[in-house]
């Protein structure tokens, strides 16, 4: 039934509509979506089965949450689509600066609007994107920001005086009644706020400066927090711990498959990009390996973690390379080089925090190391592994190409090369394509090249080729052409 149509208060009550708080909407529509087989959380990937049962039985409880996890792990995405378990629309007492509920209003302003009109009292419906607030807690938030203050500039205008209720201006949290709050970042408010949030959440008593408000807010509160916090800026404290119902840990993807999903949902690529640029699936899954190797690096700190924005933005800087090239050699399309690997160095050195190791080797020396690791992972997941002692008479896979090096003077590709040149180059290695023949040979004629260059990555990594940069390029050698030229 659409309730909505009813702008009175009087229309409202004969229409049969019955009021609910903000957590029996959120656990009545829940038990609904369930019930009907319906997705409650689209959009996140990797929680099925760990975070979003936890925070079904949160809500299911009724309780206010606290999710900690480190950054970059769909903390805030979580609290906001939290949204669409609400109802559609609610009616509100118009005019009610706190969303007051006609059938229990709170504010005075309600209490005496619908005193003297009654039945007549206007209403107005509220819908479910207006009830979302948001605040990042930082150590400048003062109480007044929260919960209110007294307002001279309102009781001037209305010539109220000081001790008249009417001139508090009321905070976020008072604004935010019949609504989802959310702060993020809990720990970093200051210990003293998070004692204005005790009885908030708990007995629903509001003080103003020396103003005992009744305020029964009806709030579904969610906070997140960083471990790192706990330790590095703040904590929360331990009665306002107390008072929030369910704690739920958040995690990063567990597997990379899961990882390209979230980049590919979150890259936000231009159209020209998806239609020009053509991207090997190697090439997405070396994206989110290298943040897997970032979360496990002696050189990353490990307790600031590893966001899911590295692997989301080092793909727009990967796809932004290639276009560059693109661009620059006047062609309409191109596919991504593992060179163009190059290209995302920017967004791993800006995002990941480096421990006293790894700032002595350099930001840029340990991106580097990072992609390099990525590459030698995948590369064993795809091609034989290559003994580190190996039997004379015997032969190995990879004795071909490393052949073919000594007895050529390598290759070099540049970082601005044609497509038609690009090709042209990696064709003179013919014994790759066997390789490639042998081990995968479901391989897409349009990944080939892109692959080619993968195995002459694996190679130098596991020490049978030698790689290094020349001006704006890569040269491959074998590796005694290397020792001569180090050394003559």
């Amino acid at each position: 039934m659409d309730y909505t149509k009813n702008t009175t208060f009087g229309a409202l009550k004969a229409s049969g509509y019955k009021p609910k708080t903000i957590k029996e909407e959120l656990r009545q529509n829940l038990i609904t979506k369930i019930s009907k087989g319906e997705t409650v959380f689209n959009g996140v990937y990797g929680y099925e089965d760990t975070v979003i049962p936890e925070l079904e039985r949160a809500i299911l409880s009724k309780h206010n949450i606290n999710l900690l996890g480190l950054r970059g792990q769909a903390k805030t995405r979580l609290a906001r689509l939290m949204v669409d378990l609400l109802d559609e629309y609610v009616p509100m007492v118009q005019g009610s600066e706190i969303n007051d509920d006609p059938f229990s209003p709170i504010s005075r302003y309600a209490v005496e609007l619908l005193k003297e009109k009654g039945d007549d009292t206007p209403i107005d419906w509220l819908h479910r994107s207006e009830r979302f607030a948001e605040k990042l807690a930082t150590p400048d938030v003062t109480v007044a920001d929260l919960i209110g203050d007294v307002d001279p500039i309102k009781a001037a205008n209305l010539r109220l005086s000081y001790a008249d209720d009417r001139v508090i201006h009321f905070g976020m949290i008072p604004r935010a009644n019949r609504s989802i709050f959310v702060i993020n970042e809990l720990p970093d408010l200051q210990a003293r706020i998070q004692v204005a949030l005790f009885n908030i959440l708990q007995e629903g008593d509001v003080q103003i400066r020396g103003f005992k408000l009744r305020l029964p807010l009806d709030v579904q509160f969610v906070f997140t927090a960083n471990p790192e916090d706990y330790t590095n800026r703040g904590s929360i404290v331990t009665p306002l711990k107390d008072r929030i119902g369910s704690q739920i840990l958040t995690h990063y993807p567990e597997t990379v498959e899961i990882a390209k999903t979230i980049t590919a949902q979150e890259a936000n690529l231009e159209a020209a990009q998806k239609e020009q640029i053509y991207v090997p699936e190697l090439a997405r899954e070396l994206i989110e390996q290298i943040s897997f190797e970032a979360r496990n690096s002696e050189y990353v700190d490990e307790k600031s973690g590893v966001s899911a924005r590295m692997s989301i933005t080092a793909f727009q800087n990967l796809l932004s390379t290639a276009e560059l090239r693109m661009l620059k050699n006047r062609a309409g399309a191109t596919a991504v080089r593992l060179s163009d690997f190059m290209g995302i160095m920017p967004a791993i050195t800006g995002k990941v925090e480096l421990v006293y190791e790894g700032e002595q080797e350099g930001a840029a020396t340990v991106a580097l190391q990072l992609i390099e690791s990525a590459v030698k992972s995948l590369f064993l997941s795809l091609f034989p592994k290559i003994e580190k002692f190996e039997k004379e008479n015997q032969r190995y896979p990879y004795d071909d190409i490393v052949r073919w090096f000594s007895e050529s003077e390598g290759i070099e590709l540049s970082d601005e090369l044609h497509d038609v040149d690009y090709e042209r180059v990696l064709d003179q290695v013919t014994p790759i394509r066997t390789l490639i023949q042998q081990y995968q040979p479901q391989t897409k004629p349009e990944d080939s090249y892109f692959l080619t260059e993968f195995i002459l990555w694996g190679l130098t990594l596991h020490n049978k080729l030698s790689k290094y940069r020349v001006g704006s390029g890569l040269q491959f050698q074998d590796k005694f052409q290397e020792y001569l030229r180090n050394n003559l």
